[in-house]
């Protein structure tokens, strides 16, 4: 199976993904949650009540700007919103008790924005610190720091690409950037990861025991023996995910969404991006 012939086709597929992502990213940048700008979540239960029209209006009556309501079922509402006093809150009480006087407030939390750039910054530390660590860690253990620069770039192709999605998703869908969001990207780069290293490992056990194959041929050896098991190990979460996206609740479906987006650029990455970057480092070596 010569894979590696479908190189420059892979070639084309990243960028053309790169450049529609950092385009969105820098043309419409992101639909921040709660969690990043500050604000209140306010989840309740509404027996009593067939839709969401009379809580808009009570926000309207109030002057609170109320940024969404999400239906959860079984009378549930998760409502989001901007700070508020003590007397707004007190005064929201008393208007949804008359709607509804058996209503429940299920969890009222206030996150200043302090907390979101705090969120923000670690986010930022942990992919460079994880980074570093994964190139000197897969660079000392095949003895070669193209392995690991490689894993690397592959990981932030993924990376951005799923960025640049939500920024997409933002602008078109209004899907927010939130602390799930950067559970997911996270969770991305591990998944990214993982597969490459099992291609790596095979590569490195073909250089071993066949020294009249060229890298190209290592290569395509070492995907034909293990893209199989990639594709079978990705979907079966690739499965899952989609049906969480189409089955799940709102409050899950943009996070499924996300996870979903990284494993298929997980698997497409460690056989279209990295291995085709160690080929273009080794070109000139046997």
């Amino acid at each position: 199976m010569n894979i590696m012939k479908f190189r420059p086709l892979f070639y084309l597929i990243s960028l053309s993904l790169l450049t529609v992502s950092i385009f969105s990213i820098v043309k419409w940048g992101f639909v921040k949650g709660i969690d990043f700008v500050g604000g209140t979540v306010w989840e309740l239960k509404v027996p009593n009540l067939k839709n969401s029209d009379p809580i808009q209006k009570i926000f309207d009556t109030e002057k609170i700007q109320l940024s969404s309501v999400t239906a959860e079922g079984d009378n549930k509402y998760l409502l989001k919103f901007a700070n508020i006093n003590q007397d707004q809150k007190v005064a929201l009480d008393n208007s949804i008790k008359t709607i509804d006087k058996d209503f429940q407030e299920l969890r009222f939390e206030t996150l200043g924005p302090s907390l979101g750039k705090e969120l923000l910054q670690k986010t930022i530390y942990a992919i460079i610190l994880s980074s570093i660590a994964l190139l000197l860690f897969i660079g000392s253990r095949f003895k070669d720091l193209t392995f690991g620069a490689s894993a690397v770039l592959a990981m932030f192709h993924d990376s951005i690409i799923l960025v640049g999605a939500f920024s997409l998703l933002g602008h078109f869908l209004g899907a927010e950037v939130d602390a799930l969001f950067v559970t997911a990207l996270l969770t991305t780069l591990s998944a990214s990861v993982h597969d490459t290293v099992v291609t790596f490992d095979r590569i490195r056990e073909l250089k071993r025991t066949s020294y009249n194959l060229s890298w190209v041929e290592m290569a395509n050896q070492a995907v034909s023996e293990v893209i199989v098991r990639s594709i079978n190990n990705s979907m079966t979460v690739i499965f899952m995910l989609l049906a969480l996206v189409l089955l799940g609740g709102d409050t899950t479906r943009w996070f499924a969404l996300a996870l979903l987006i990284g494993v298929v650029c997980g698997t497409y990455s460690s056989t279209g991006v990295a291995i085709p970057l160690v080929l273009l480092w080794k070109r000139n070596k046997k």
